[in-house]
This record gives structure tokens, sequence and C-alpha cells, in this order.
């Protein structure tokens, strides 16, 4: 007979916290409860600002670029490695680049100092 009554208690206590909820989700509020009930999980505000590169990113811009947290967020070690592998092919993209300038640089210094005063022709590299 006792285990009844406390199987009939926890039964009364669930059945009025059930309609406690129902009736508090119907409400409209700011409370906490019914975003959860109704929203589910929504995104966490963001802890840092936006990610933004700047148009002519340096790998220097990207050593400084963080990542906020979320619920389900990014596995450190691949965003890490990502980045790791941008900033190396921004270096050497800029590499290539100062090198072809450079070389243009003597070209055009070369033909202004030659008398007809006109630049050799340009090789075309694949």
């Amino acid at each position: 007979m006792s285990f009844f009554l406390v199987f009939l208690a926890i039964g009364l206590v669930g059945a009025v916290f059930w309609v406690g909820l129902g009736r508090r989700a119907g409400r409209t509020g700011n409370g906490p409860l019914p975003v959860l009930l109704d929203g589910g999980f929504e995104q966490p505000p963001a802890n840092l600002p936006p990610v933004l590169l700047p148009a002519q990113a340096a790998p220097e811009d990207v050593d400084r670029v963080r990542f906020s947290l979320g619920l389900r967020g990014y596995r450190m070690d691949q965003v890490d490695q990502v980045l790791d592998d941008l900033r190396d092919q921004l270096a050497s993209k800029q590499d290539e680049i100062d090198g072809l300038r450079a070389e243009l640089l003597a070209l055009q210094e070369a033909g202004a100092t030659e008398p007809g005063g006109t630049a050799p022709p340009a090789k075309n590299t694949p």
C-alpha cells in the first residue's frame, strides 16, 4: 500500500509539473523556459568580433584570425591546420609576386639603358 501512495504522489507531482509547463509555454514572455521549449538550441552570441581578412591579406593577418566559440563548434586542430596552410599559400604567392616584380623592374631598367630606348620583348613563361 505504501508503494502505491509513493507512485501516486510522484504521478501527481509530474502531472502538476507538466500542466505548469504547458501554461508557462503558452505565455509570451522573456523567460528562459519558453525559449528552451519552443526555440530549441539557438546559436550562442559571438564572444569575438566577426572574422574578417583585409582585401590584401598578408600571412600576419591570418595569424591574427580568431574564431568565436559555438555550441557545435569546429575542431580547433582542423581550423589551425587550414589557417596554417592558408598562411603558407599566401606567403609563397607573395614571394612569387615579389620575384616577378623584381624581374620586371630589372627588364624595364635594362630597356631604358639601351640606345633605342625600347624594352626587349618579355618572355612568355608558362
